[in-house]
């Protein structure tokens, strides 16, 4: 089956997911970690890329950013990807593809799923079973929006400052929307649109998007199109 476009539109919002080839480790050490991380601030000031959240994890990791062109985002994991798994490699005495193709990258919605997008990356370890609470997992932005750490990797998202006015307010009020936890029909729709380029949206989002873009915006159904039955003889 041929591969969607992608659909990435200047200053909106993308959740994007980065994998090991064949399910495989991307990280042996915690250095390893530190590397991208800082490897990813660089990359992002390169392009103008603003990251919003992030988190990794043993094989894969997630983003949440915003590009200030189309162009931008692909260049920015373009880049990530060629400079970190140089360093991994020799780094660890090993050759070859570290990657499973290209990066998955799904349109989100900031001002309706922006905040329900950065609460299912942050919540990831939890869910994986890596630690009781996301401020737990040193490998994300979660201790950042709650106050707990300085990340230079985040750009908070205007939508993170409408919590409150207050840095106090901002980290409380999502304290509470990350212990709500993440709906399992919520999951799977930032899944989804990531693994398969679909944006996450509201009617009003997505339809002046159907027209120009209606292949990766318009849902078909799964399997080959129904023949159309023969006209009564």
């Amino acid at each position: 089956m041929a591969r969607l476009p992608r659909l990435i539109l200047p200053d909106q919002p993308h959740h994007v997911i980065l994998r090991g080839n064949n399910r495989q480790a991307i990280f042996y050490s915690d250095l390893d970690r530190e590397h991208l991380l800082a490897t990813l601030r660089e990359v992002a000031a390169q392009y103008g890329v603003a990251v919003h959240a992030y988190v990794l994890m043993d094989n894969h990791l997630h983003l949440l950013a915003t590009p200030p062109t189309p162009e931008a985002l692909s260049r920015m994991m373009q880049s990530l990807g060629r400079r970190y798994v140089g360093w991994f490699n020799a780094r660890h005495g090993r050759s070859g593809t570290l990657w499973e193709g290209r990066f998955r990258a799904g349109l989100i919605e900031g001002e309706r799923h922006l905040l329900a997008c950065m609460r299912y990356i942050e919540l990831n370890p939890v869910r994986a079973g890596l630690c009781a609470e996301a401020s737990e997992w040193p490998w994300s932005s979660a201790a950042h929006h709650l106050g707990l750490t300085r990340s230079p990797v985040v750009i908070e998202h205007p939508m993170y400052w409408s919590l409150g006015n207050t840095p106090f307010e901002r980290e409380h009020a999502y304290r509470e929307f990350l212990a709500q936890g993440v709906p399992s029909s919520e999951q799977a729709q930032f899944t989804d649109s990531a693994l398969r380029g679909r944006p996450v949206g509201s009617e009003s989002f997505l339809q002046p998007l159907s027209a120009e873009h209606a292949k990766v915006v318009v849902r078909r159904p799964r399997g080959r199109p129904c023949k159309p039955s023969s006209p009564p003889s």
